[in-house]
């Protein structure tokens, strides 16, 4: 009954990346006819490269191009075939050199990424389970997505969080054989390092469990022979450790190797591990590049190179000490995290940088929540001590402005950082604008007729649908349905409104708006814990309202200071209350409120289609069913009309408590039965309200008695309408008696007799709402697409539910 058109995660990813491509910071080409690791040009544009990811600069050492050129000439440009037939003369070179460095015989693979592909399948056996770190590299992830089509559970846990870790452990360690926890050695974002000390600690304390590591960040600049992070803590391999390391990145080449204590795992996965079987070999330049940089590994040089590489970052590290610039993650790693929190900060300072000769990377969603964007600088030999020193002054320079010109401030982004907890309350007053903005916390203090003007007929948020709101969810005994209402109206100096909106805080399920089959997975877990995966939200509007909530006089000249005003005021709003989301929703599509929200860390997602019927101008039977397209009509003759003899059609205002017990029976029923929306339920006092108010009514439908099996008529389904200021008429809940819901077409019933009711009552419009859109169309209600915006504290939540996907419920 109520599917949905649910978001697209690869449009969401569409839409922020498109934003930075057309602010020039994304998807460039570089220009250089040579280059040399130092600087690199991009639009004509010669800039000193603080981007790379050759942290140790290998990839310019000549020994390595030397060997790459000479293996071509002496082998071709490629080995095809697979390393399961013959590997090509340069591997077994390779091979015993990487064994060397770590004292194992590796796994090469032709990338971290089909290694991970590779092994992780094979390695995680069916009565094991995983998880895994929400930061861990999307190639570990994506490899993960393989176990779930066995059945194998993978749970995820918050950034280094160990408390949640041990919780997982425990949760799992009765089903599971082992317990594999998955994470970046060195985090490519943040720069920071997983707390490769203390996981094993919690391995001695839970034998059953077993650490898979992804080192490629920590490659090469760190560990005796440059064998990575993990190994620099470890110093010798456990048996319940594995790496991935890089042989390209730091270490100047191509490829990835596996490196695993267990030889007879290490022999499965190199017998059979998915691309190592099926996959092209590593070419021969790039097999004779890596061997030439497993000699330097191999040489007391490496210690030279680390050296040399700390000393710029340790150079780096104090000059920045000496500012006030917003470095996230303190340490000694060649990965610095510049935060600005709002992505069009990020973009102004990346274009200054550029235009000043700096190349960075903008660091955006998803690689980073979307209120957590910032600039990633990474440092590398080829850095010289002077550049280093114009970089720290250019960003000092340039990131005031950035944050003027933005309206951003540091205290805005150590807030969305985590850096500042401090409550910081601002008075609302008369800006310089000239607007004036009216903050309240209750509806009543609001002008009720300028309040209906502008926002009424709508759904349930006329003034007194908002009253009886703020009535109904106020101190309730159930936290989830116990709401805080905000009103914003924004005037002019004439006191004109030029926008007016409402929010609501309260608890929400994180997959509301999620596919079915995730709130499936999430409903078993929910029998446990009711609140498992459910975020506070400040959201415009409410879950009990649809529409239009925020009034914008376009036509304005201040109209657009006015919305800059508002999200300056909610964003205090939302820090305040310290919400995990903020959500503005209901909007139609528009180009400029997307650049606008887009800028301010809002990220763009579709919502359910919303169906209206906006005329109610037939004066009969014959005159609607003449109204509806000839399609709709032959659905309309078959599947509604010859059901409405089977129904006694009643309206009432107030109901006994048994009547109100069975209504709520029926709503309960459909609420259980949809999770195409996932929202609480609504408890019981919540309708005994609505019927002590004067703006709600029931439609009720009672099998006539030829059609019951019992001697008294039978309630079989229920309408419950609001009537807002006897303009528009709002079926807004709706209950269902699934025994006889099919062979009577209950569902389509109501939709009709709901109809029917409005122009009786001589109602002008039908707000129906989201779901079902599809009978609603062809009734004669037409359907709009609506969008929102969001910004979230972290992708914890959204990550998991990605992972939960493709999973089938066990």
């Amino acid at each position: 009954m109520a599917k949905i058109k649910h978001n697209n995660f690869i449009d969401t990813v569409d839409e922020v990346f498109a934003g930075a491509k057309k602010e020039g910071v994304l998807h460039l080409y570089a220009e250089d006819e040579y280059l040399n690791g130092r600087t690199i040009t991009i639009k004509g544009k010669k800039m000193f490269h603080f981007g790379t990811t050759g942290y140790l600069g290998l990839e310019q050492d000549s020994r390595l191009k030397e060997a790459a050129i000479l293996a071509i000439q002496k082998y071709g440009t490629q080995f095809p075939l697979s390393k399961s037939y013959i590997s090509n003369p340069l591997y077994a070179e390779l091979e015993y050199k990487i064994e060397l460095m770590y004292g194992i015989p590796p796994i090469i693979a032709k990338n971290s990424t089909l290694g991970h592909i590779a092994v992780i399948p094979t390695a995680v056996r069916d009565e094991d389970g995983v998880i895994l770190d929400h930061q861990v590299h999307w190639s570990v992830q994506n490899a993960c997505q393989l176990l779930k089509l066995r059945g194998i559970p993978v749970e995820m846990i918050r950034h280094s969080n160990m408390d949640m870790l041990e919780y997982q452990i425990n949760k799992l360690s009765s089903k599971c054989k082992r317990i594999w926890y998955m994470a970046d050695g060195v985090y490519s974002m943040f720069g920071d390092f997983a707390p490769v000390a203390e996981l094993m600690e919690l391995s001695k304390k839970y034998p059953q469990l077993y650490l898979y590591f992804d080192d490629v960040h920590g490659m090469s600049w760190q560990g005796k022979n440059g064998t990575g992070y993990v190994l620099s803590v470890l110093k010798e391999l456990p048996h319940n450790v594995m790496i991935m390391v890089t042989l390209s990145k730091t270490f100047g080449a191509s490829g990835a190797a596996l490196i695993c204590s267990n030889h007879e795992l290490r022999e499965k996965i190199k017998n059979f591990g998915g691309p190592l079987t099926f996959s092209a070999q590593l070419e021969p330049a790039s097999v004779a590049a890596a061997i030439a940089a497993a000699d330097i590994h191999l040489s007391t040089e490496i210690q030279v190179l680390q050296a040399e590489l700390a000393g710029k970052i340790g150079y780096f590290n104090d000059l920045l000490s000496k500012t006030s610039l917003p470095i996230i993650v303190q340490n000694n790693s060649p990965v610095f995290f510049l935060g600005t929190a709002m992505p069009l900060t990020t973009y102004k300072l990346v274009q200054s940088l550029f235009q000043e000769g700096f190349f960075v990377n903008p660091a955006i969603y998803p690689a980073v929540p979307v209120k957590n964007t910032g600039i990633r600088i990474t440092l590398s030999r080829h850095n010289q001590k002077e550049e280093i020193k114009d970089l720290v002054e250019a960003v000092e320079k340039f990131f005031p402005i950035a944050l003027e010109k933005t309206a951003n401030s540091l205290y805005k982004i150590n807030r969305a950082f985590g850096k500042d907890k401090s409550i910081y309350v601002q008075e609302i007053q008369t800006n310089n604008t000239g607007l004036k903005v009216q903050y309240e916390k209750s509806i009543i203090k609001i002008n009720k007729t300028m309040w209906n003007e502008i926002l009424g007929k709508q759904s349930t948020f006329d003034w007194d649908g908002l009253k009886f709101l703020e009535d109904a969810f106020s101190n309730n005994n159930s936290t989830e349905n116990d709401w805080d209402f905000y009103y914003f109206v924004i005037k002019d100096d004439l006191d004109k409104p030029v926008l007016a909106t409402f929010f609501s805080f309260g608890l929400w399920k994180d997959d509301m708006l999620a596919p079915e089959s995730i709130s499936l997975q999430l409903e078993q877990k929910r029998k446990q814990n009711p609140l498992y995966l459910t975020s506070k939200v400040l959201a415009m509007g409410c879950l009990f309202t649809e529409g239009n909530h925020c009034y914008r006089n376009e036509s304005h000249p201040l109209a657009k200071e006015a919305m800059e005003i508002l999200l300056e005021q909610v964003d205090i709003v939302y820090n305040t209350l310290d919400a995990n989301l903020l959500v503005l929703r209901d909007f139609d599509q528009s180009l400029e409120l997307d650049t606008v929200f887009h800028n301010h860390g809002f990220l763009k997602i579709n919502m359910p289609e919303t169906a209206k019927i906006q005329k109610l101008e037939w004066e009969s039977t014959e005159e609607f069913i003449n109204s509806l397209s000839s399609r709709s009509r032959r659905h309309f003759h078959e599947e509604v009309l010859p059901f409405e003899k089977s129904f006694d059609i009643v309206i009432k205002d107030k109901l006994n408590a048994d009547e109100m017990e069975h209504c709520y029976k029926l709503y309960k029923n459909v609420k259980n039965n949809n999770l195409a929306i996932n929202t609480f339920t609504y408890p019981i006092e919540i309708f005994n309200k609505m019927i002590n108010h004067p703006n709600w009514e029931l439609i009720l439908l009672y099998l006539s008695s030829n059609e019951s099996e019992e001697k008294r008529q039978q309630l079989v389904g229920v309408m419950f309408c609001y009537k807002n200021c006897n303009y528009t008429y709002v079926p807004a809940l709706i209950g269902l008696d699934y025994t006889y819901a099919s062979k009577f077409q209950i569902y389509r019933q109501l939709l009709y007799q709901t109809i029917k009711r409005a122009r009786t009552a001589n109602f002008k419009k039908i707000d129906f709402g989201f779901s079902a859109t599809f009978e609603k169309k062809k009734l004669g209600a037409i359907v709009y697409p609506k969008i929102a915006y969001i910004q979230a504290r972290d992708n914890f939540s959204m990550e998991l539910m990605g992972m939960l996907q493709n999973e089938t419920v066990r």
